[in-house]
């Protein structure tokens, strides 16, 4: 029987709870991780993914730590909006910053009243505990170059990291 462990290209469908049981993300469409790779699950779920077969349907709480993190104040920031460039002055807009170090992370415009405009670089799932609905669609071996990368070849990766 084919089980999840160390090495194993492994192909998943999920959705994402919010502490309102609202979904906030699903894949209905499988993608692949290496397990123990690079760039893959949330070690919380990868870790309660160890030993499962195909066909198995996984259902996890993650606490904030164990998932997208406890929120970080320091990533918000309020600015007047005659500041901001005209396309940012929208709810939900993406805006890109660099640091010293060349680092670019995405803050996603929060707010937008009394001519300020907020911006947050906090996961939107931060300082939540959330579900994970995972169904393991397939299991296989990866191949030498996956396992060199540590990333699988042939489908889009997860984004649950």
């Amino acid at each position: 029987m084919n089980t999840i462990k160390r090495n194993k290209v492994v192909y998943i469908t999920y959705a994402i709870l919010n502490n309102s049981k609202a979904v906030v993300e699903q894949h209905d469409v499988p993608v692949a991780y290496l397990h123990g790779g690079r760039g893959g699950l949330l070690p919380g779920i990868e870790a309660a993914l160890e030993g499962h077969t195909i066909g198995e349907r996984v259902e996890l709480e993650l606490s904030p730590e164990d998932g997208y993190g406890l929120r970080d104040e320091s990533l918000v920031f309020t600015d007047d909006i005659d500041n901001v460039p005209p396309q940012y002055r929208r709810i939900g807009a993406e805006v890109q910053f660099q640091n010293e170090a060349g680092e670019s992370k995405a803050f996603y415009v929060t707010r937008i009243e009394d001519g300020k405009l907020t911006v947050d670089g906090n996961p939107s799932l931060a300082g939540q505990s959330v579900t994970c609905l995972v169904n393991v669609i397939d299991i296989r071996d990866p191949s030498a170059e996956e396992i060199r990368t540590g990333l699988p070849a042939d489908v889009p990766q997860t984004s649950l990291h």
